[in-house]
């Protein structure tokens, strides 16, 4: 099993497989887009599929494949194939802004694929092109809608941003009224890739929940799950649920139990810490899968201990777009 120093079951790893995406919502990354990584830069299939080999052998049980957005990436669905028949891999996720899953949705369910995230912002579509620069709210819905016949657990993913999409919270907590749903609110992270920090937030976990309140007083706190990112409420005589993610003000790092790959092989501790280590790197120097192993356990005893540590070693270094980080 893998702990860290902090005596931390690291048991979940978020991999992301490309930084390419098929949006350019503006608190992920620049208007025109990122600089691509070359294809020789990306992990390939085969060694992403072996890095996870590694980690789950270590102790990793669950797998959330990000992005960039995931499907925008070649042969997807093979690999997927491959890494949910891993042994002793007990779940793998994915998150998506779903411009393009809707038709994938049928193999997804038959990979054994039960956990879907779906970024989705806004349920107005002109608030939808501004946010994310592109009209594709018709597919994204169409999208939820497959999931939800083909009975995947279905996590909306709402970021919420001041001035952006604050009117947009009820409408979202309203899906859960009649949809198996849970929907959860994100406060805003200081991600855009032009290596600008947010001084305050506007609108923190508090403030989200006394929104919801306002208009559902009757809203319930409910149990949250172990090693949980979010505080999960419910509406008396709602099918689904709400959640709220404290991402920026970071409330839930004493129970970290994950780690994070990029797209070119860091392996990150904290999303708001640097790279400790470079798995692509090690795997094309002839590292064999023990001496991968070593390097993995030496990295995960440099975990901190929480966000606000993990940014005050970065300090001297920008933020990092999110799209090439799996945010």
């Amino acid at each position: 099993m893998l702990f860290d120093s902090h005596h931390r079951k690291i048991n979940y790893l978020r991999l992301a497989v490309t930084d390419r995406c098929n949006l350019r919502c503006f608190y992920c990354m620049p208007e025109q887009g990122n600089d691509w990584l070359s294809r020789r830069e990306l992990m390939s299939y085969e060694e992403m599929l072996r890095v996870c080999s590694v980690l789950v052998q270590m102790g990793i049980e669950k797998i959330r494949i990000t992005g960039g957005e995931p499907f925008v990436r070649k042969d997807m669905l093979q690999f997927l194939a491959s890494l949910t028949a891993l042994p002793h891999l007990q779940q793998v996720s994915i998150t998506t802004n779903g411009v393009v899953t809707a038709p994938l949705v049928p193999e997804l369910k038959k990979l054994g694929i039960n956990s879907i995230n779906l970024s989705l912002d806004t349920l107005d579509r002109d608030r939808f092109f501004a946010i994310t620069r592109r009209d594709e709210l018709p597919r994204v819905l169409e999208t939820l809608e497959a999931l939800l016949h083909h009975q995947l657990e279905v996590k909306i993913n709402a970021v919420v941003m001041e001035g952006k999409n604050t009117q947009d919270i009820l409408p979202l907590v309203e899906l859960t009224k009649d949809l198996p749903v849970s929907v959860r609110f994100i406060e805003e992270m200081p991600f855009n890739g032009g290596g600008q920090v947010m001084p305050t937030l506007a609108w923190d976990h508090f403030r989200i929940l006394e929104a919801i309140q306002e208009r559902y007083p009757e809203v319930q706190k409910v149990p949250d799950p172990a090693n949980s990112t979010a505080y999960h409420y419910h509406i008396p005589g709602h099918q689904g649920s709400i959640g709220i993610i404290a991402a920026y003000t970071r409330s839930f790092c004493g129970t970290c139990n994950r780690l994070r790959l990029t797209p070119q092989g860091d392996l990150k501790t904290c999303l708001y810490g640097g790279p400790v280590l470079n798995v692509r790197d090690l795997m094309r120097s002839g590292h064999t899968d023990p001496q991968l192993q070593e390097a993995l356990q030496g990295a995960v005893l440099q975990k901190e201990k929480d966000g606000w540590e993990a940014e005050k070693a970065m300090a001297a270094f920008p933020h990092a777009s999110m799209a090439t980080i799996g945010g």
